[in-house]
């Protein structure tokens, strides 16, 4: 499976900002400007970015959408991504820019961010849909996370978000239990 930069990166980026929401252990990661800022700088954007705190409210408040897209199923995640693109007045358009070749633009570079977040991530999940890939849309299998992720794997075999040390943490869990079943 193979998308295009700007959707993996537009899936990365919206991934990541559902995954700033409380999960288990209740901490939002998204608070502070500067955790605003990380996310930006592991996220960039083009266009206006105000950086205070009014945007940073705006940001907060679209999680809860995005999420919406991971805990649907393919039909399901259809009227979500055209909800999106309604409500963000998307007018898709060919632009090249900051060494990246030509790719889609669907609002102004004007638009408010949050807008600019929740088209480009529709755009993004309309690859997903139309490539029959939303099996790849994935909730993290450790029992403890809810962290969301794309699995971009060639066999589409990844179980475990990259939030944090998932993956390892279920895997000495399970060699634990197989220990503790070897010595009783």
């Amino acid at each position: 499976m193979v998308f295009i930069h700007d959707t993996q990166q537009s899936l990365r980026a919206a991934a990541y900002l559902v995954n700033t929401m409380p999960g288990y252990d209740g901490e939002d990661t998204l608070t502070t400007l500067e955790q605003f800022d990380d996310y930006l700088r592991v996220n960039p954007y083009t266009g206006v970015i105000r950086r205070d705190q009014t945007e940073l409210a705006a940001i907060r408040a679209i999680r809860p959408r995005l999420h919406e897209l991971w805990e649907a199923d393919r039909e399901g995640a259809v009227p979500l991504v055209n909800e999106l693109l309604r409500d963000g007045q998307a007018l898709p358009r060919l632009v090249i820019h900051d060494g990246y070749d030509w790719h889609v633009h669907a609002t102004s570079d004007d638009a408010p961010l949050a807008t600019r977040i929740l088209v480009e991530a529709a755009m993004a999940f309309v690859d997903v849909i139309r490539a029959d890939e939303y099996d790849r849309v994935r909730i993290c299998s450790a029992d403890d996370c809810e962290g969301v992720y794309v699995d971009y794997s060639k066999n589409g075999s990844k179980r475990y978000c990259d939030s944090g040390n998932c993956g390892n943490r279920m895997n000495v869990n399970a060699y634990r239990r197989r220990k503790a079943r070897e010595s009783a």
